[in-house]
């Protein structure tokens, strides 16, 4: 474990075949796709300084095809 925090990801054998990687926490979850929810990831942006509030204006019509 330790030589895979200071190296990097680390192969294990079983009877001489590689069988498995031992990779840090980080690298797994970044692999694994592992992400916020949407609500944390805009919470830790700075969103809230955004003006999301809709304009009371009067909207243009649109055709659609």
């Amino acid at each position: 474990m330790e030589e895979t925090l200071r190296e990097g990801p680390q192969t294990v054998t079983r009877r001489g075949e590689p069988a498995v990687v031992v990779v840090a926490i980080e690298t797994g979850e970044r692999l694994s796709g592992a992400r916020p929810s949407l609500k944390d990831y805009l919470q830790e942006s700075g969103v809230d300084e955004l003006d999301l509030s809709r304009a009371n204006e009067e909207r243009l019509p649109v055709e659609l095809p």
